[in-house]
């Protein structure tokens, strides 16, 4: 069963965090937050984005990368970025893999990035655009791992059902 993760390397703007909070709540999976924050937790605006999913949220803090490292060893980590040549849907999501996106102002450390060339994907964008909205990414790449791994742990079938036209 396919439980993926998403990471947040310090995360800056609370409605974002909050919104992907609510997509990993939708979709089951796992949000890892690596500090600093750029706001609090308690704060009402990542509660408000995150709705009334935010106490369903698988979630754990990190004190910076090296915690993140330390405790997840094993980790096959994706990392996004505009600097990436791999298009996020040439690659294959394992079932556990960690897929970690950068804060809003910077992304991803250059000094992290250069040690993971062949796990680097982008979205693919066109122009002079810099890059889309965080929550929008997570959205994205996310349910590209899922589409991969078949959507195994949702109960399509079921939902289908419900449907009343």
């Amino acid at each position: 069963m396919a439980k993926l993760n998403i990471v947040l390397y310090e995360p800056e703007i609370p409605y974002n965090t909050g919104n992907i909070g609510r997509t990993c709540v939708a979709t089951g999976t796992r949000l890892h937050l690596i500090e600093p924050l750029g706001f609090r937790l308690t704060q009402k605006e990542i509660k408000r984005a995150g709705m009334d999913y935010w106490d369903q949220l698988d979630v754990t803090r990190y004190m910076n990368y090296e915690d993140f490292l330390k405790k997840n060893p094993e980790a096959k980590i994706y990392m996004a970025t505009t600097k990436a040549q791999h298009v996020y849907t040439e690659v294959n999501y394992e079932p556990d893999c960690y897929i970690m996106f950068g804060k809003e102002s910077a992304g991803i450390p250059e000094e992290i990035l250069v040690k993971h060339p062949e796990e680097c994907i982008r979205i693919p964008m066109i122009g002079e655009t810099r890059s889309l909205n965080l929550s929008n990414s997570v959205a994205i790449v996310l349910y590209e791992a899922l589409r991969q791994n078949q959507f195994d742990h949702m109960n399509l079938e079921g939902q289908l059902h419900d449907l009343h036209w």
